[in-house]
This record gives C-alpha cells, structure tokens and sequence, in this order.
C-alpha cells in the first residue's frame, strides 16, 4: 500500500487524490471469488487473446478509463433436481428428485467458457441454467436404463449421470462437485410391483433356505450322535482296558507293598531295640559323670582348699611370729643403742597416737586438780596443760615430771 501511495505521489498526485483513486480503482480478491479486469487484452497458454485479464487470491489496481471490474462468486450452490415422468427403457415413466453441488470452474480453462456464458448473470440464473441442464441430461440417462437399473444400483445411476452432465457442464464453465440421486418412483406401480416380486423371491428363497438349513442340520445332527455315540464306546473300551491294567499293576504293587512294609516294621524294631541299648550305655555314662562331679570332685575340691586353706594359715602364723620377733629383736637392739633415754623416746613417738585415741574416748571427769598458767602463754599452753593432767589420769605417767628432770638434764 505505501509502495503504490508513493508511485501515485511520483505521478504528481496529492494525497487525497492517491486516497481517492486506492478507494475507488484498487481491488482485492477474496479467496472464494474472482477478479475480472474487462479491457486489457490478454494472450492466453493456448495461443488465443481475451478481451480481458483474471486476478484470483490477490489484488490490482483497474486502470481508469480502460478497464471496468467484475466480481465473479466461486462458493458452492445447492440445487434440488426433479424429473417427473421421464421414460425410461421400455417406456415406464419415472420420477426422480435429488441433489447436486455445484460451482463456477475456478480453474483454466473452464473459467473462461465462464465469464463468456454467465459473466453479468445473477447467482439465481446460474443456478436455474445450471438445473435446466442436469434435469435434462438425467432424463437422457434415464432414457438407456430400464426401471430395475435405475432403482437397483443407484450409486451406478449418479455416476453415469456425473458422466453426461460433466462435458455441457464445462461448456457452461460450471463444475459438478457431488450428484445424489434420492427417490425412484412412477405412477403405474411398476417398481412396487417389482418390488413385491423380489420380496416374493426373497421370501421364498429365504424359506427354501431355512428348509435346506434345518434339513442339514438334522443330518448333521444325526451324524454328530452317531459319532458322540461311536466315541463313547471306543472310550468305555479304553476304560475297561485303563482299569484292568490298573488292577493287575495295583496288585503287583500291594504284593511288593506289603513285603517293604513287612521289611520296614522289622528293620524299625532292631532299630528302636539298637537305640534304646545305646541310650541305656549314655545313660550309664551319664550316671558316672554325674556322680563323679556331684560327689567326688567337690569332695575332692573340698580337701585340697582344706589343705590349703591350713598351709596358708600355717604359714601366716609362721610368717607373723617370725616378723614379731625380728622386730622385738631389732626394738631391743635400738633400745641398748640408745641407753637411759630410750624409754622416753618410745613414749615420745607414741605420744601422738596416744593423745588421739585419749582426745577420742576421754569422758568427763569432775576437776581434782588446778594448774596455774601465765596468761602469755594464752589458749594453747592452756590447752597443753590440760591435756597432760588427762594424760596422767588416764595412764598414771607424769609428763610434766618427765618434762621438767628431762629440762633439768640438760
């Protein structure tokens, strides 16, 4: 569109003239339609020159002054067809109605016996030439078939009228899509009247049929117990031989029973006899062993903790007197070493452990004796004197006479 604006401007055109000529001269083809620009002459494939040229499923711009435009429409159009009393082979009038689909051809060269024929046309006169023209050929067709034909294969009937109409169709520029052919009747009764005598025929051969069928059946029927019987037989023989057989077999296979069962119940007593002697001998096992850890092996285990039990007291005994002699003997050593002053050093060592067992078990006394201390001395030699006035209760040892001739020694 803007290419041909700016083409309309480089031939000294405005833009509201361009507007005005794009209004008025410029075509677009819709898809279902054609575009026939009448005045430009046009060669042709086949060598010949139309007066005009054709646009389809796009768009042109008329030239002004030298060409005039026509639309022509290609969409479908539906036309009832009735033919009444229309004879056919052997002089039976018949009255046929059905239904056709056609189109103006949109295709070369079919278009153009068209636009010859029906340019200019409404849709209504093209659809009454059309009609005209396949009423007139389904009269021709009806004319070279006899009633049975026409009414028996009716696909066949609209394919040979598709035949006929198709060449006066293209010479018209029309296009036949589709032709059903909906009802064959006449007036005489003639096709009823076929029809009851096919149906007649059908009835009867339909009858004969079913006799033939049931008449089959019955032989069939009769051969089939024949046979069923026959299988019976030969069956109720095989049994009788399959139970015989049996019978022989289960009687061989008792005989051989019994003897294993016989064989089997003797071989399980001396098994059972041979198992009880050898639970009898565990048993007896079992006896000893219990007897020898119940009775002997405690009592055994019982005077070798005794004996040991006395040589460890024994030698603990010996052990302790041994140890306390030593150690008397080395006390008496360290005694004679240590001369006048040993009885006060041994009191001297055992004056702690003394004083705690005496600060442990010493009840309460009444005072019968009052020491005199400074007051310098304060709480510990109050403390000191007190404990040797215990002391001296409780195991008749002065300490402070000790102390004091041991001060004066020195």
């Amino acid at each position: 569109m803007e290419v041909l604006i700016a083409l309309l401007g480089a031939l000294g055109l405005g833009t509201g003239s361009a507007w005005f000529v794009i209004r008025n001269l410029y075509y677009i083809c819709q898809p279902s339609e054609v575009l026939i620009f009448a005045g430009t002459s046009t060669r042709l494939p086949d060598g010949n020159t139309v007066g005009y040229r054709l646009v389809k499923g796009g768009s042109s711009l008329q030239i002004p002054l030298l060409e005039r435009t026509f639309r022509m429409d290609l969409t479908n159009m539906i036309i009832d067809l009735k033919v009444v009393g229309a004879y056919s082979k052997g002089g039976i009038p018949l009255t046929v109605t059905g239904v056709a689909n056609i189109k103006i051809a949109g295709t070369e060269p079919t278009i153009h016996n068209a636009i010859e024929r029906l340019l200019g046309k409404s849709r209504a006169q093209i659809e009454k030439l059309a009609k005209e023209t396949l009423e007139g050929n389904l009269r021709g067709v009806l004319a070279s078939l006899t009633p049975e034909e026409a009414n028996g294969d009716q696909i066949a009937f609209a394919r040979s009228l598709l035949e006929e109409a198709e060449e006066d169709l293209q010479q018209l520029g029309l296009m036949l899509d589709s032709l059903q052919i909906q009802t064959i009747s006449d007036d005489v009764g003639y096709l009823d009247s076929i029809g009851r005598k096919q149906q007649a025929e059908l009835i009867r051969d339909a009858r004969i049929a079913e006799a033939q069928a049931k008449a089959e059946s019955i032989v069939k029927a009769s051969a089939n117990e024949c046979e069923t019987a026959l299988r019976e037989l030969l069956r109720d023989e095989e049994i009788a031989k399959i139970e015989a057989t049996k019978g022989v077999r289960d009687a061989l296979t008792k005989r051989a029973a019994l003897v294993t069962e016989v064989e089997s119940i003797a071989a399980a007593q001396i098994a059972e006899v041979e198992a009880e002697i050898k639970v009898e001998t565990a048993r007896i096992v079992e006896t000893e062993q219990r007897l020898q850890a119940d009775v002997l092996a405690p009592a055994e285990a019982k005077c070798h903790r005794a004996m040991a039990e006395a040589k460890g007291n024994a030698a603990k005994i010996i052990e302790n007197g041994e140890a306390q002699a030593l150690g008397l003997q080395r006390l008496g050593e360290v005694w004679r070493s240590a001369g006048t002053d040993a009885r006060e050093v041994f009191l001297y060592q055992k004056i702690g452990v003394l004083m705690q067992m005496m600060a442990a078990g010493v009840p309460k006394i009444a005072v019968s004796d009052v020491t005199v201390i400074d007051a310098k001395n304060g709480t510990q030699a109050t403390k000191l004197a007190a404990f040797l006035e215990q002391f001296n209760q409780a195991t008749g040892v002065d300490l402070k006479r000790i102390v004091g001739q041991v001060e004066s020694g020195k």
